[in-house]
């Protein structure tokens, strides 16, 4: 993602306002405003030595809140607040539905005590898991009993796992003092619009203190407490990231000025996410045929929005439910009848020694993509382009291609290598057979690559990724990603510069809508 967010200690009175937290960063070894615009110069990307002790230490370990972060640690939802106050038009909150990876789906409805049983039962098979966040499948500022006794619940009993809600905004000028009183550390609103005329077009009706709201009264109601609740919030020094959801026709260049808007506000962190919009999903916008973005448009808007804030770009989009490393889900190892029967031996003095060894791992990957990039150095070309690799997590080049799920893909330039996103598909191996037709669907989501990284492929998808424009690159397997990355692509401008190649521009690309998740 390019993700990196402020972070103070919430929660006291004394906690410094928007003005001192932007200063703080500003102060520390350049990483403050630049130009006209006050973009805050360390992103996503942003290591320990770019950051202020304070802030480091709350993103680290992040992985929505930190680029770097989400190639090596895990999250998990649980799903306790399945009420919610407004009604989306790209919303359709589904129970029991295994089979799609979206917003507000879930398995299985939880209570307080059975989401921290959960909790403490994944923090201990997957050491890596950091962060724990109440999504839905409603709003969690809804459900707001629920919502907090969980939070106490794994406050006391798993103190070393960060704590996130995410919420529409609506009740949330009503919840800060808790919030803060509770340490919970990051926050996430989703923030669709500052324009009321626009917002009725994407909010139905909102419901609060008692009385339902529509129309043009619904939208102004709803983006004047979400604004409130954004700058309580980054007054009392919570981190602040703000989702927004691009709809094209009917939001998508008016969210250049939700971004303007949510930085004056103290949002460090604005993350573009597509629509989901297939008409299987039951959503409005799916039955009335709205279309999403393509990668190509996604892609633009997100630039043009990095000009005055970071970007996160890693979103997955997750279900209400979700476990394990973005990208991935195993909430499926852990169904309320298999935790209930667990014996649960919480190690944290493990969990540390784990994550000990996951901080070793990322320093190497750093440091071998700083060697690489040493390499490029001198190196003049306006050549940029796009790479898509096949990867397990730990930064590395370890999935299969016929195994993929998901493709991420980096922008390469002489400045390095850049993460820009990430691309769903259908698998390609099907029960040890290749199926032309996934193929087709994956050529389709990196159709806008000029390769495609992977641990090993087999001789016909290799074949007809070549015929697409596409070049297979096997030879860095199990290697860091950035670092080969780099590698290859200086190798490619020895090409074009020598004569050998001519560098051509690829096409758009498509966004997979909805893939599955717990295929084999």
């Amino acid at each position: 993602m390019d993700t990196q967010e402020l972070g103070v200690a919430s929660g006291e009175a004394s906690s410094p306002g928007l003005e001192g937290i932007m200063q703080q960063i500003a102060e520390h070894k350049g990483c403050g405003t630049s130009g006209g615009s006050g973009k805050a110069s360390c992103g996503s990307g942003a290591g320990e030595g770019d950051l202020p002790t304070e802030i480091w230490e709350k993103v680290k370990n992040h992985p929505c809140y930190s680029e770097e972060a989400h190639h090596h640690y895990a999250r998990m939802h649980v799903a306790v607040a399945p009420a919610c106050n407004i009604q989306c038009n790209y919303c359709n909150r589904k129970y029991d539905c295994a089979n799609e990876s979206r917003p507000g789906v879930v398995s299985e409805k939880l209570s307080p005590e059975q989401a921290a049983k959960k909790v403490l039962a994944v923090a201990s098979t997957i050491p890596q898991m950091t962060v724990l966040g109440i999504a839905g499948p409603g709003d969690p500022l809804a459900n707001p009993e629920k919502t907090f006794k969980t939070f106490d619940l794994i406050s006391r009993t798993a103190p070393d796992i960060k704590l996130c809600l995410s919420t529409n905004g609506l009740a949330l000028p009503d919840h800060v003092d808790t919030i803060a009183g509770f340490n919970v550390d990051h926050v996430t609103i989703t923030i669709n619009m500052i324009d009321p005329e626009i917002g009725a077009r994407i909010y139905p009706w909102v419901f609060w203190k008692h009385k339902r709201y529509t129309g043009v009264e619904a939208a102004k109601l709803l983006t004047d407490r979400q604004l409130q609740g954004l700058e309580m919030l980054t007054e009392r020094g919570i981190l602040c990231k703000v989702n927004s959801v691009m709809i094209p026709g009917i939001n998508d260049r008016h969210l250049i000025e939700v971004n303007k808007a949510v930085k004056s506000r103290g949002a460090f962190l604005h993350n573009i996410m597509p629509l989901i919009s297939s008409p299987e999903h039951g959503t409005v916008f799916g039955l009335t045929g709205q279309r999403g973005p393509s990668a190509q448009e996604l892609k633009a808007l997100q630039d043009s929005c990095e000009g005055e804030m970071n970007m996160m770009r890693h979103c997955r989009q997750c279900r209400a439910d979700a476990v394990g490393l973005l990208g991935e889900d195993r909430s499926a190892e852990f169904t309320t009848d298999k935790i209930m029967a667990m014996e649960v031996d919480y190690d944290l003095e493990g969990r540390k020694a784990y994550q000990e060894k996951v901080e070793e791992e990322r320093v190497a990957k750093v440091a071998a993509k700083q060697e690489e990039l040493a390499t490029l150095a001198g190196a003049s070309s306006d050549i940029q382009l796009l790479i898509a690799v096949a990867t397990k997590g730990s930064g590395l080049i370890n999935e299969h291609f016929g195994h993929a799920k998901e493709f991420q893909v980096y922008e390469l330039t002489t400045k390095g290598a850049k993460f820009v996103g990430h691309r769903r598909v259908d698998l390609y191996c099907q029960g040890g057979y290749g199926d032309e037709d996934s193929l087709e669907t994956v050529i389709r989501a990196i159709n806008d690559c000029h390769a495609v990284f992977v641990a090993k492929i087999g001789g016909c998808p290799k074949n007809d990724l070549l015929k697409a424009g596409i070049e297979p690159v096997d030879q860095y397997a199990h290697e860091f990603i950035e670092k080969s990355a780099i590698a290859w692509f200086k190798a490619y401008l020895d090409k074009v510069n020598s004569g050998e190649i001519e560098h051509v521009q690829r096409g758009d690309a498509e966004i997979r809508q909805g893939a599955l998740i717990n295929a084999a």
